[in-house]
């Protein structure tokens, strides 16, 4: 029995009383507190049952009024919402907590790989009332435990109805969030360049390609040098197809002088397919093919010479996608255009936490 003389009201799902009434009752929700600097967060958790010392508290908060959980037929708590969202969303990779605090949960990254979000059932998603939902880009490479993504449920009751729908778009069209690992691993290099393979300038492209497969778990198994012939390239290529290898990397040779011919030698390799330029800045004359191979299909990237004058490249977008058993066309490759200028940032590379290929 309550002491006042008002009725208590009802509001959505949750009867609302005075701070002074509620000692002994439980709270319907997490209390946020904010202390600018020091904290944010819920300084009393759903279910606490407020006691005589917590009133003063309360009210320091704002609390004037509680409000006790009332929930009728079609009517879910945030908490309890949330949690039916959060399993409809995680795909294969991707872990949460069964803990949510003020209706809200993470997910993270449970290994490394490649963050995949389907990007256009996202936007369905937070199209329904009353539900939101998160994410990083889509093709983000991620580490094991890397937050990811976030969703609530917005109310504190959410009626079932909307709730539904959310969970039922989720399910429809999952995973709305993976992470694909790097399966592809033995890497072979081959570098061309009369210059270099002569011996009148010193190789730097090893160490570049080295140290962007190894971020990625990747070997680099053989490096083979070759001067500006199409038939010895043609050759070395076909070689390293008939080995056990998981992608092979070319690198010089990629412009439009007479005797930048690598690209030439790999089309002679028998290549299955080969797409020759990409909308990226510095890229443009990014190669990517792919022939037949004892595991089946094998990519080759072209590396053009940006990659020795710039930190980020169209290879930091292709490569742990490629690495990630993702085939890529004509027009994946002509998507990379948008967000595919990279600002070259006077102050530093910041990659991958920029914009650079962020919009494919």
């Amino acid at each position: 029995m309550y002491k006042s003389q008002d009725a208590p009201q009802q509001n959505d799902g949750m009867t609302k009383i005075k701070i002074e009434e509620a000692i002994g009752t439980r709270l319907a929700h997490d209390i946020t507190e904010i202390r600018p600097g020091e904290f944010k967060g819920p300084s009393f958790r759903r279910g606490h049952q407020v006691q005589e010392q917590d009133v003063c508290h309360l009210m320091r908060l704002g609390k004037r009024h509680l409000y006790v959980l009332d929930l009728k037929e079609g009517q879910v708590h945030e908490d309890d919402a949330v949690m039916e969202l959060a399993e409809a969303l995680a795909g294969p990779g991707v872990s949460f907590g069964n803990d949510p605090k003020e209706g809200k949960l993470q997910f993270t990254a449970a290994y490394d790989g490649l963050l995949k979000v389907n990007t256009r059932a996202l936007v369905e998603f937070n199209l329904v009332p009353d539900v939101m939902c998160a994410a990083m880009h889509n093709n983000v490479p991620v580490t094991r435990g890397q937050k990811v993504a976030g969703t609530r449920a917005i109310p504190l009751v959410i009626k079932r109805e909307a709730l539904n729908r959310a969970v039922a778009i989720a399910q429809d069209q999952a995973p709305i969030f993976s992470i694909k690992t790097y399966h592809r691993k033995k890497i072979r290099l081959l570098i061309t360049g009369s210059e270099v393979y002569d011996g009148l300038i010193e190789d730097r492209f090893e160490a570049i390609v080295k140290k962007k497969l190894t971020a990625f778990g990747a070997s680099l198994l053989e490096t083979v040098i070759l001067p500006d012939d199409a038939e010895r390239i043609a050759a070395t290529v076909q070689q390293f197809s008939e080995t056990d290898t998981d992608m092979i990397v070319t690198t010089g040779g990629m412009s439009v002088d007479p005797d930048d011919v690598t690209r030439h030698g790999i089309r002679q390799a028998g290549v299955d397919t080969l797409y020759y330029g990409s909308g990226v800045l510095p890229g443009a004359m990014f190669l990517v093919g792919e022939l037949r191979g004892p595991k089946g299909r094998l990519p080759i990237l072209g590396v053009p010479a940006c990659a020795l004058f710039h930190a980020t490249t169209v290879l930091d977008l292709v490569l742990p996608r490629v690495l990630a058993g993702e085939e890529f066309d004509r027009n994946k490759i002509a998507e990379l255009g948008h967000g595919g200028f990279c600002q070259n940032c006077v102050d530093g590379c910041r990659f991958p936490v920029c914009g650079f290929g962020r919009g494919s």
